[in-house]
C-alpha cells in the first residue's frame, strides 16, 4: 500500500491525494453497497425459484401417483373384461 505525503499546516501537500483516496474510497463503498444488493435479489429470486421447484416437484408427484391409480384401474378393467369375453 503506498504511503501518503503528510500535509502541511495549508493542506497542499498531501490534499490532492487524500481526496483521490477518499473518492477511490467512496466509489468502493457505493460499488461494494451495489453488489450486495444485487446479491441479496439474486438469493430472493433463488430462494422463489427453489419453492417453485419444490411446489412442481410435489404436483408431479401426484399426478404420477393419479397416474398410476388410472392405469392400475385400467388394468383390473381389462382383466375383468377379458374374463367375462
Amino acid at each position: 500500500m503506498p504511503v501518503l505525503p503528510a500535509a502541511t499546516p495549508d493542506g497542499e501537500a498531501g490534499g490532492r491525494m487524500g481526496d483521490d483516496v477518499a473518492a477511490i474510497l467512496l466509489t468502493l463503498v457505493t460499488e461494494n453497497s451495489e453488489l450486495r444488493e444485487q446479491l441479496a435479489s439474486a438469493q430472493d429470486m433463488l430462494m422463489e425459484t427453489a419453492i417453485d421447484a419444490g411446489q412442481l416437484h410435489a404436483r408431479i408427484q401426484g399426478l404420477e401417483a393419479e397416474r398410476d391409480a388410472w392405469r392400475a384401474e385400467a388394468g383390473h378393467r381389462q382383466a375383468r373384461a377379458a374374463l367375462t369375453a
